[in-house]
């Protein structure tokens, strides 16, 4: 299959009018480099909050169905926009991934269970209003997110995320067959599918190698049940089911069709989700406008206006509170559709509004997010050590985007030094009032975006690069050494 991305000159066009038989497949294309991504982080933290299992069946493929509801309402509401909200640019929106590492720390820390996901909705309601007043002030708030702090606060979600990906690649911490020989290949093998796909000729595959390694991965995990043992026996002679094993019976007994539903579990307001969730609403605000710039500049060879920015800020607030009453974590644009529109250059909004719509459609049938639901954590695992990975690297981009000045250094540094070790390490916040370990501990996101938007507004400016410093020292040193003769 080939997406003709050529077929015509209104596709590079965000008003062009472009026939459906063409838009469509345009549409999907980016939901498909989107799909799984927009799914994984729930997958993640329902994991975490320990919302597994039989009795939660289905209140998870409730969830799912409600995710990819609320990413297509979202993203048409940022293509053609309501008022104020929606900075009516080629972007498209899902589940934010940045959250993972803050919802991870807020299941440990209240033991998990419905409240703690309760918990999350209530802070993420709060947050999204939070960040859609941000929209609204954010032409003279921009000085404060230069790339070298956006760069820091991307690579610190990076860093908190790997920890996530590797626990699910060994098949997910409540897993009794934790990091078996079974789960340790089957990870290992869609993580060399998505290799092998990212590397391809083929445009399509490489846009697609994510969903492409996942789907090989649930072909493998079922065959191994038809050729392996699937349960195996505890330490406490328990016999249990291996967490590799693909539950049908749960797609089964799944309807086709059902309207969503309105809030699945019931908002929580408690500080210790709140304090640090309203810290990564600014995070996200920042990652946000660097992906608007990115598809007005790679896309359409511009400058985004303030009017453009504000809006998509103040679509991301919005979206993510009205996530929040269907059970779904925030609402944030996507990186990787930034990135295949800098790449195709389509930034028709017809093409990528029939992604939405298709998202929708997606969203009213529970079947599909039954099959979603039972994929294996190591298959999830496989996946997500590569997307996770790659945030790291997107926030290497970021930072290098300027000079390495001795102050973007000291910026850096101290801010994974102190503020992301800080985080990663609660254990030195025992000690500390509770409200600095709220905000500071289990996470090092949330101090690493504040150690770096202090510094940068406390440290002198210093344009000199650090590599022209030390060539001129060489020089200066060499100077020497030729009068010294």
């Amino acid at each position: 299959m080939k997406f003709n991305t050529k077929s015509s000159p209104e596709a590079y066009q965000f008003e062009g009018k472009l026939p459906l038989k063409q838009a469509l497949p345009l549409g999907l294309q980016h939901v498909l480099a989107m799909f799984v991504g927009n799914l994984t982080p729930l997958l993640i933290i329902t994991g975490a909050c320990g919302l597994v299992g039989s009795s939660f069946d289905g209140l998870q493929i409730s969830l799912l169905q409600n995710a990819m509801i609320i990413a297509g309402i979202v993203t048409l509401i940022q293509l053609f926009g309501i008022g104020p909200i929606g900075g009516k640019v080629p972007i498209i929106m899902g589940t934010s991934s940045g959250f993972i590492g803050v919802f991870n720390s807020v299941a440990s820390s209240m033991g998990g269970g419905i409240i703690a996901y309760g918990a999350i909705m209530g802070a993420s309601l709060i947050g999204g209003i939070f960040e859609t007043i941000l929209g609204f002030f954010l032409k003279p708030l921009r000085k404060f997110f230069p790339s070298v702090v956006t760069g820091t606060v991307v690579l610190s979600i990076g860093l908190s995320l790997i920890s996530v990906g590797v626990n699910s690649f060994g098949g997910g911490n409540n897993a009794k067959d934790f990091g078996s020989v079974e789960n340790l290949l089957l990870a290992l093998f869609v993580l060399v599918v998505i290799l092998v796909m990212k590397h391809s000729k083929n445009a399509f595959l490489r846009n697609t190698s994510i969903l492409i390694g996942i789907v090989a991965g649930y072909i493998v995990s079922g065959i191994m049940g038809l050729v392996l043992d699937t349960t195996a026996v505890d330490a406490d002679m328990v016999e249990y089911t291996k967490s590799w094993v693909l539950n049908w019976d749960k797609v089964a007994a799944a309807s086709w069709f059902a309207i969503p539903e309105i809030m699945p579990v019931k908002p929580v307001f408690d500080m210790r989700a709140i304090a640090p969730v309203l810290i990564m609403f600014i995070v996200t605000a920042v990652e946000t406008v660097g992906d608007i710039s990115g598809v007005t500049v790679g896309g359409m060879n511009r400058e985004a206006t303030d009017k453009e920015l504000s809006g998509g800020v103040i679509c991301d607030g919005a979206g993510s509170s009205l996530a929040s009453l269907f059970g779904v974590l925030p609402n944030t644009s996507f990186s990787q559709n930034v990135g295949l529109v800098s790449m195709t250059k389509v930034v028709n909004r017809k093409a990528l509004a029939t992604g939405g719509i298709f998202l929708i459609l997606c969203g009213l049938i529970p079947k599909l997010g039954a099959v979603i639901s039972i994929m294996p954590q190591s298959v999830l695992g496989g996946a997500a050590v590569m997307m996770f990975s790659s945030i790291v690297i997107s926030g290497i981009q970021l930072i290098t985007r300027e000079p390495l000045t001795a102050r973007n250094l000291s910026i850096i540094s101290v801010s994974l030094g102190l503020g992301y070790g800080m985080g990663a390490n609660p254990a030195i916040l025992s000690n500390a009032p509770q409200m600095l370990s709220l905000i500071f501990g289990g996470s090092g996101i949330v101090p690493a975006a504040l150690v770096a938007i202090l510094l940068n507004v406390l440290l002198p400016k210093d344009k000199q690069p650090v590599e022209k410093a030390i060539e001129m020292d060489e020089a200066s040193e060499e100077t020497k050494e030729e009068q010294t003769v």
